[in-house]
């Protein structure tokens, strides 16, 4: 039940532990004190004394001080628990921040984002309470029993041994138990992740599920694993409530056979009367200790699997960091015969060759599937794994230095994420010292100012995702971004997807101007937004079919002619349906 790789994790909770611990072990100490005196003060009353206030008094003054005491430590417990798990989130959150951002844009292909999400919240606050409560609890009941031994020994070794003996009856319960435990609060995690990813994914697509009144069939799927987490949760409420029940038993049996040897050997006359009293008001702080830490035992079970959890991510690879830079940026990128796979054995990309010239609009096109927006992630460095050969002025793209590589390419998809606050705010993450003429310069770019001009401009504010924007308006917002980071290469992805034709054309054609001084990277769905492009690649099942400018590959009329024609004869149907 103790990690000490977790605890290492967090080094600045030891001492607070062991301060903790202390305090508890003063107070213990303290209440065996004000026990001695209470069985003087019989011990007097049966010796016939008289009780005035002067024979009184000392006694009075001493369990005052006493109860003083242990007030102090109670106090001084519950501060120093709190310092020890004070620190465990932001420790343990910032090393798993640290963890994600080491292993890159491309962490999402090995830790699912539910998975983070659940250790970086619950996860964290479970082990927060593994240092504040279960840990000091963990050693101070250890220390209690043997403490107590030490000194009731001298008063009754036989009643004291069978207090002792009897203690570790309730870890040995804990142990039995844990065996189960263990297992099923593994199952709770993986149950409560899975519900964890369903939800999210239902969220995140309920405007689809809408669409195709495919809600309900959504809803009562997430209604069975619902159901399925509320099983796995009671089996562990009612396994926490066992073992608690069995520990119960087992503390009140073991102070029972205590007080009953007590009681025999006050009659016997082997121990004296008030001996009998001290043993019997003290057995009971043999168990509370180990009875109060198996109270605390769903906790240690929570903060086992939180940390397996926490460590799987910790441990899990990183791809080997590049260190090179190249020269120059602003040059020609080259693939050759580029394989990829993300599974490791169907291939997405089968032997890429191609050439993207230093300023110039390059084009990939194909069917949904073809390995476009592949090819644009292996380019920028958020998927790794490839075979073959990316290279920028002639250096690989895995060997560039990750920092240097999104500081020199731009990349723009259909979802760029549009953070909750202001336009400006949005903006300036691309460029912090950017001035206000600046920004408004990059947004008239892209024809959004003259709409933000009639709200708050710069301080418009923003919804989560920009939500009360349109899409072409968000579309539009991040590429005004991406003009204000500078770079010499941009990749856009489906940039124009699910916006009006106007957004569109007044996008397309900002892309065109960029083109004249960066490399820019167009994937599109749409063929007719690439034929002023320097150069065209078709996909074809992970290989490049065919390439050349559009004039080219109409005149020589193979698949690329056969999609765009197909798709300007659907346009032409479509506009001619929408005047009628």
């Amino acid at each position: 039940m103790i990690k000490t790789r977790l605890i290492g994790q967090v080094p600045s909770s030891k001492k607070y532990i062991a301060l903790t611990v202390l305090a508890q072990w003063i107070r213990l100490c303290a209440n065996i004190v004000m026990m001695f005196i209470f069985s003087h003060i019989l011990e007097l009353i049966l010796g016939g004394a008289t009780m005035t206030v002067s024979v009184l008094l000392p006694y009075i003054i001493g369990i005052s001080a006493v109860m003083t005491v242990r007030y102090v430590c109670g106090v001084c417990s519950s501060k120093t628990s709190f310092l020890a798990s004070a620190q465990v989130k932001k420790v343990l959150r910032g090393k798993m921040y640290k963890k994600l951002t080491r292993m890159g844009a491309s962490y999402h292909e090995k830790v699912s984002t539910s998975e983070v999400l659940q250790v970086f919240v619950e996860g964290v606050d479970q082990l927060e309470l593994y240092f504040g409560k279960y840990l000091p609890q963990f050693f101070f009941a250890m220390l209690a029993p043997i403490t107590l031994f030490s000194v009731l020994s001298f008063v009754s070794w036989k009643a004291s041994l069978v207090l002792l003996v009897c203690v570790p009856l309730i870890p040995l319960s804990i142990v039995a138990v844990q065996k189960i435990a263990k297992r099923l609060l593994s199952k709770y995690w993986g149950v409560y992740v899975n519900l964890g990813d369903t939800f999210l994914e239902n969220i995140q697509g309920l405007t689809t599920l809408k669409v195709y009144q495919a809600d309900e069939r959504k809803n009562v799927e997430m209604n069975e694993k619902a159901e399925e987490f509320r099983r796995i949760t009671m089996k562990v409420l009612t396994m926490q409530l066992n073992s608690v029940s069995v520990m119960d038993i087992v503390a009140y049996a073991g102070s029972a056979a205590g007080v009953v040897i007590a009681v025999f050997q006050a009659a016997n006359g082997t121990i004296t009367l008030p001996q009998a009293f001290l043993i019997i008001m003290l057995a009971a702080d043999f168990f509370l200790p180990l009875r109060l830490l198996g109270s605390f035992f769903h906790v240690a079970m929570n903060g086992m699997a939180a940390s397996d959890k926490l460590f799987k991510i910790l441990d899990t690879p990183e791809d080997e960091r590049g260190t090179q830079i190249p020269a120059c940026f602003d040059s020609d990128i080259r693939l050759e015969n580029v394989t990829f796979s993300y599974d490791g054995e169907k291939s997405v990309l089968n032997g890429i060759s191609a050439d993207i010239p230093r300023n110039s609009l390059v084009s990939v096109v194909g069917e949904s599937g073809c390995g476009k927006s592949t090819v644009a992630s292996l380019i920028c460095g958020t998927t790794k794994g490839y075979k073959g050969s990316i290279k920028i002025d002639g250096v690989e793209i895995r060997d560039i230095d990750e920092k240097a590589l999104m500081d020199n390419i731009t990349a723009v998809n259909f979802n760029s994420y549009i953070f909750a606050g202001t336009v400006r705010d949005n903006l300036l993450m691309a460029c912090p010292n950017a001035s206000d003429d600046e920004l408004i310069d990059a947004l008239e770019k892209v024809n959004l100012w003259e709409f933000l001009s009639s709200q708050d401009g710069l301080d418009t504010a923003l919804s989560q995702q920009g939500s009360n924007f349109s899409g072409g308006q968000r579309q539009r917002l991040a590429i005004a971004r991406a003009l204000l980071h500078d770079t010499p290469v941009y990749i856009f992805d489906e940039v124009t997807s699910n916006i009006d034709v106007e957004s569109e054309n007044d996008i397309m054609e900002v892309i065109r101007e960029m083109s004249k001084t960066k490399t820019v990277l167009l994937i599109s769905h749409r063929l007719e937004n690439v034929v002023t492009s320097d150069m065209i690649l078709l996909l074809d099942g992970g290989c490049l079919a065919e390439s050349g400018t559009h004039s080219h590959l109409m005149e020589e009329k193979g698949k690329y002619y056969t999609m765009y024609s197909t798709q300007a004869q659907l346009e032409k149907y479509s506009k001619e349906a929408a005047a009628v």
